[in-house]
């Protein structure tokens, strides 16, 4: 089927998430649909699943206008989004996840016709190479394979075209290289695939043609062979942008942080991490490598107090912070931007000011006596918009209208603006735009060139082997190597995240 979205345009209140965007892709073409984060991806693609309805402009399959007010129309018009988030059931296996909501039925009482539907699943999973067991339980597959499921869930409705969205976010280096695999056999086949992404490598390798989307607008259209990365990445922002992180050799001092045999709990009570022991020096940048859900989040939240540990010790700076507050974790000098900014790291209803003084408030300038200082609060305000080009209309701007590139520089700015001993920063340039990862990359470096030990969490091969001076990968709770960043490839680095030595 050849897709046309024409002149398509959506309006919320106080945004225009999509301006006038025409975007074309053939049958069996795979079309890149390449963005920062608030670029408008997500919301053209939910106005091509149903989800949404376009303000203006029209969608055409095959020459013929069509109109969807609910997904299962865009379903019945041979339309399939696989979500960044999969939407299986875990106690289902395979046939009845992939049947659900078009189920085969016999009988008069309309039963379930699971040797039907398991004869199509297993078709569709030879037919691709999906390589998916029908019978396996949902709970129990690796996540690679589960977003294979999702795939054959789209398949089996008889999509024609594909939407997939961020489709290597959750899956190791091998298993990106396995579902690029699958998505050539899908085009080969006739299927036309549309794949977002804001990952300039991935976009280039598996992309037929590549729209580039700023700001709501379509920025461009490129060929991957007319194209690079700095090309691309200057259509994202509308600027040159240095991809490469400058920094020199690390000159790694006294150990700052020391993790000894750890033991953390998840939310279920389950156990997250397994015995973790990992020294962090003042001077270097240690990343800490993985498939997001292998306890990195339990265990830096237990290392700034926010997590209660089992078993085993934390020490910062010569102090035994293991039972310690987060107050306390702060004010001996460590600095933490966590993975999810607007739950975690602002009050998305205050102002810009007030987020820059919640770790300060309780201290002399900016409060005497229970009393806040306002004059204080707003020249250290002025000062770090200044000093961390937080593009803001006001320092009284509430932080929650600003972009998500903007709110990430305010967290920064707020733990970076004092003494640091120790920076704890888990997945720092989640979802931004590479002029704001080129920033605050920048910004790390500078800290660790100041003296700090810097620790940072990431599922971003790129962004490990930038800026790791040492790599530790975690897996299934516990540490499974540890390589000098100098000497780390992507090919080492993903055979430790999958498991392969």
């Amino acid at each position: 089927m050849r897709l046309e979205l024409k002149e398509i345009t959506k309006r919320f209140p106080g945004v225009l998430a999509n301006d006038r965007i025409s975007i074309a892709a053939d049958r069996g073409e795979v079309l890149g649909l390449l963005g920062e984060n608030g670029a408008g991806k997500s919301t053209l693609m939910n106005i091509l699943s149903g989800l949404y309805r376009p303000d203006s402009g029209e969608i055409l399959i095959d020459g013929t206008p069509r109109s969807f007010t609910d997904p299962r129309q865009a379903i019945e018009a041979g339309i399939g989004m696989v979500h960044q988030h999969f939407q299986l059931v875990p106690v289902f296996d395979v046939v009845e996840a992939v049947s659900l909501g078009a189920e085969s039925t016999t009988g008069p009482v309309a039963t379930f016709d699971r040797k039907t539907a398991r004869a199509r699943v297993a078709e569709l999973s030879e037919q691709y190479n999906l390589n998916v067991n029908p019978d396996a339980k949902i709970e129990d597959l690796p996540v690679g394979v589960r977003q294979r499921v999702e795939i054959l869930k789209a398949l089996y409705r008889k999509s024609d075209i594909l939407v997939l969205d961020e489709p290597s976010a959750v899956l190791t280096p091998f298993e990106t290289e396995e579902l690029f695999g699958i998505i050539r056999g899908l085009a080969e086949a006739g299927t036309t695939v549309i794949f977002i992404t804001h990952k300039l490598n991935e976009v280039l390798e598996v992309a037929d043609r590549i729209a580039v989307l700023r700001r709501g607008r379509l920025a461009g259209t490129v060929e991957p062979r007319d194209a690079t990365r700095e090309i691309l990445a200057n259509l994202m922002v509308g600027r040159d942008v240095e991809l490469k992180v400058v920094k020199g050799p690390a000159s790694p001092g006294d150990v700052v942080l020391s993790v000894k045999d750890l033991h953390v709990r998840d939310d279920r009570e389950h156990l997250a991490v397994r015995g973790v022991s990992l020294d962090v020096r003042a001077g270097e940048i240690v990343v800490l490598a993985g498939v997001q859900g292998n306890g990195q989040t339990e265990l830096v939240e237990a290392i700034v107090g926010l997590r209660p540990v089992d078993s085993g010790t934390t020490v910062i700076d010569g102090h035994d912070t293991t039972s310690w507050s987060p107050r306390r974790v702060s004010d001996v000098g460590v600095a933490h931007v966590p993975e999810d900014r607007m739950s975690d790291g602002l009050i998305g209803a205050m102002t810009v000011s007030e987020n820059l003084i919640l770790d300060t408030y309780h201290r002399e300038p900016y409060s005497t006596h229970g009393s806040l200082n306002a004059k204080a609060i707003a020249e250290r305000a002025t000062t770090a918009v200044q000093d961390y080009d937080v593009r803001t209309p006001s320092i009284d701007t509430i932080v929650g209208s600003l972009s998500g590139g903007n709110q990430q520089k305010v967290v920064v700015a707020r733990e970076f603006s004092r003494p640091v001993k120790l920076v704890i920063a888990s997945q720092p340039t989640r979802g931004l735009d590479v002029g704001s990862i080129e920033y605050i990359h920048r910004r790390i470096v500078e800290q660790r060139d100041a003296g700090a030990a810097v620790l940072i969490v990431s599922t971003e091969l790129d962004e490990v082997l930038a800026v790791g001076d040492r790599v530790a990968v975690m897996l299934g709770g516990r540490i499974a190597g540890l390589v000098e960043g100098a000497d780390a490839t992507y090919e080492e680095l993903g055979m430790l995240m999958g498991g392969s030595e």
